[in-house]
């Protein structure tokens, strides 16, 4: 009966956290309208090979990852949720991962059971794992490879351990088929120091070129069918992608080779007072306990290889948390047999955090704070209620915590509930009308969605009115962005216009039915109606403005 209840209870807080709030919050752009509409054009158009956006070849990402985003709008329809559920899908699979391998390294349930639920209320997890990108994805990939090499490691006959290699070589196959050559890097600099740590190295070496097998297997038919489709996909993929993103100095991102270790300390809230001792167990435990080495070389060097690189991004951690959610386990269930101080610490923390955040929010970023310029309006009072809120009621189940650490110290698993639930409801206007552009969409969409050329200065506002508009025919107005290269095509003539150019322009094609020019001014632009013809009507909410242009005779 206990049991029964436990995974009900386990099942509701999974819903509350992870599939209630994915309809009820605006996409965000670049990224969600994105992936929205890349996969929403595959569907359209049947081409399941080379990715579309803007029926424009687009090939900063390979196909894996859109597939899992097909299925879901395939099966849940054009909406917010199935945008969304390919993310939770694949962290979902991950964290009965993270599960299995606990269960298979310490054979114990009941860190295993932590193992997933630390992972999966880790804030960085959940802030990623419930926002439509490629990191779970590929996150789900390296995971999958992790275990599939422990499974290798264990396997007690040759034709076991032969197919354990095949089933690594199809994670890793399928993580570069997600997102390219690091699926095939990763895991190599992952095993490598517990490899030669282990005396394994030989086999190793033996067996290794089984799973290069298995990823030639499984990704050689895309990889073959694009390079047919899109003759020039892999010199693009693989210079400027790759090679360019990782080590150039122009590399998109740019950031410190320190800029992961406060992500990492953000990340692991609430469980952060646990990550210094599981760190040190993992190293200290390397003779003793094989598994503990195996997972901090899997949290270690791939924070290493991706603080390596001149671009970075809080996303591509993400795959490190799962190993690290283990040892923050092995670590909570270990204090709880000898002391409770760290879990004590843990609560404090989460308690002192709470505060302070709703402190901020009240106090500084209110309309009557102390901070020069206010982020939330006069108008905005509930938003402010429901963000200061929700960071007070992560300090209260840090409070709860305390009361005994070592019996309540799970329910730091709490802490995050309420920001999850009311975080969509809490954006300030002023981030929603620059971020979320699929709120002022909708409220104009009557007005837009008869237009016969609609433009956007910006691809995020452009994916943002191709998902609300279901159509794929947007314009860019003056800023090719990140659809630079696909522009480069001839078939693609026409698609951008350049702002010195749409006088001209309009004049010519308003001839043939209604223009829509929707912008994303910046954050000191204040008198946009300069820089266009004048509108036969116009309306702003924010830096987001829409122009409208009847057509002539």
């Amino acid at each position: 009966m206990k049991i029964m209840r436990n995974g009900l209870l386990l099942l509701v807080l999974f819903a509350l956290y992870y599939l209630i709030p994915l309809e009820f919050r605006h996409l965000w752009q670049p990224d969600e309208t994105r992936y929205a509409e890349i996969s929403r054009e595959m569907l359209v158009n049947g081409n399941w090979v080379v990715p579309h956006f803007f029926d424009l070849r687009y090939f900063e990402k390979p196909i894996a990852g859109y597939w899992i985003n097909n299925l879901s709008q395939l099966i849940f329809g054009h909406n917010n949720f199935a945008v969304r559920f390919g993310s939770v899908f694949s962290i979902t699979l991950t964290a009965l991962l993270v599960y299995w391998l606990t269960l298979r390294v310490w054979r114990d349930r009941a860190t295993a059971l932590m193992a997933g639920v630390i992972f999966l209320t880790s804030l960085l997890v959940y802030g990623i794992g419930t926002y439509a990108v490629l990191d779970p994805m590929i996150t789900l990939w390296l995971v999958a490879a992790m275990c599939s090499y422990w499974l290798a490691v264990e396997a007690p006959t040759t034709g076991k351990k032969v197919l354990a290699w095949l089933l690594m070589g199809f994670a890793c196959g399928m993580g570069f088929m997600t997102k390219g050559f690091l699926a095939l890097a990763v895991p190599v600099v992952a095993i490598l120091p517990w490899a030669i740590q282990q005396k394994r190295f030989k086999e190793l070496l033996t067996f290794g070129p089984l799973a290069v097998v298995g990823a030639a297997a499984i990704s050689a038919p895309w990889a073959i069918a694009i390079a047919r489709q899109a003759p020039d996909f892999w010199h693009y993929f693989f210079w400027v992608e790759h090679i360019q993103r990782f080590a150039e100095a122009n590399a998109q991102h740019k950031a410190p080779f320190w800029y992961y270790l406060p992500v990492l300390i953000l990340g692991c809230l609430p469980w952060l007072a646990l990550l210094p001792g599981a760190l040190r167990n993992g190293w200290r435990d390397r003779r003793e306990s094989s598994g503990s080495f195996y997972l901090l070389c899997w949290v270690v060097m791939p924070l290493l290889f991706f603080s390596i690189a001149k671009g970075k991004l809080p996303t591509y951690i993400l795959p490190c948390f799962a190993p690290l959610a283990a040892l923050l386990a092995r670590q909570a269930m270990q204090l709880m047999a000898v002391n409770g101080r760290a879990l004590k610490v843990n609560g404090w923390i989460n308690l002192v955090f709470g505060l302070i955040c709703t402190i901020v929010v009240v106090g500084f970023l209110a309309p009557w704070g102390v901070a020069k310029h206010s982020v939330y309006g006069h108008h905005e009072v509930l938003k402010v209620a429901l963000a200061g809120g929700a960071f007070l009621l992560w300090g209260i189940c840090g409070l709860i915590t305390l009361k005994s650490p070592t019996q309540r110290w799970s329910w730091a698993a709490l802490c995050p509930l309420a920001l999850a639930l009311v975080v969509g409801q809490a954006i300030p206007d002023h981030v929603m009308d620059s971020k979320q552009p699929q709120q002022f969409i909708h409220g104009m969409r009557n007005e837009i969605a008869p237009s016969r050329f609609v433009l956007a200065n910006n691809p995020g506002i452009a994916s943002g009115l191709a998902w609300e508009l279901r159509r794929s025919d947007i314009l860019l107005y003056d800023q090719p962005g990140e659809v630079q290269y696909g522009l480069s095509y001839p078939d693609a003539q026409g698609r951008l216009i350049k702002g010195s150019d749409f006088a001209q322009w309009l004049e010519q094609y308003r001839r043939e039915g209604s223009v829509t020019l929707v912008m994303l001014l910046s954050r000191t632009e204040d008198n946009p109606d300069a820089d266009v013809p004048k509108a036969d009507f116009s309306y702003r909410q924010g830096r987001l403005v829409m122009y409208q242009y009847k057509q002539t005779p």
